[in-house]
């Protein structure tokens, strides 16, 4: 599949999983035993470590088929970024979509400031660039301008995903999970 094909599968199967309609293939005990000699992903999703968003369940896929990194507020760190660098260069993933979701604590949290210890304020500090440029205290609108910010900053931020993209073999796709309807808008 070429990234847009990615994109068109993954919209599909958001479809169904909104609609109540999932597929739920390759879960089984088959496909496990399939998977024992390697995996291929055909995307990477930059998703939040949010409990209430599972992107595998999202985009009703099954077992090998989705590369997910998850870190609260879907923040680019240097461990997730290596990771998604490893599901590019060594993996052959052609997309990956930073996917911000409604509500996000991480994001709130940025929002209200203050100190919450070494680490977490470590996290958060990425998503001030987001805020800076948002123009608005609106969680949901941080959160979507989080996941363009970051989309961008992937690209800058790592020569294998940059060059990758600039080469054509990569798109870098922000997105925003709906937690009431479970549809994913792409931005």
């Amino acid at each position: 599949m070429n990234s847009n094909e990615v994109i068109q599968r993954l919209k599909d199967g958001n479809a169904r999983f909104a609609e109540d309609k999932l597929d739920g293939k390759l879960q089984d005990s088959s496909r496990r035993g399939s998977l024992t000699g390697g995996q291929e992903p055909y995307a990477i999703i930059l998703s939040c470590a949010d409990s209430r968003v599972v992107p595998e369940l999202a985009f009703d896929t099954g077992l090998g088929e989705l590369f997910v990194v998850r870190v609260a507020g879907n923040i680019a760190n240097t461990s997730s970024i290596a990771s998604m660098e490893y599901a590019v260069a060594h993996l052959g993933c052609e997309v990956i979509v930073v996917m911000g979701h409604e509500s996000c604590g991480a994001v709130t949290a940025a929002l209200a400031g203050g100190s919450n210890g070494y680490n977490l304020n470590h996290l958060l500090a990425h998503v001030q660039p987001a805020i800076a440029s948002c123009g608005s205290d609106d969680v949901n609108s941080v959160v979507k301008e989080n996941a363009k910010v970051t989309a961008k900053e992937l690209e800058g931020r790592s020569a294998i995903i940059g060059d990758a993209v600039r080469d054509g073999k990569l798109q870098v796709v922000p997105a925003y999970y709906n937690l009431d309807s479970g549809k994913v808008d792409f931005l």
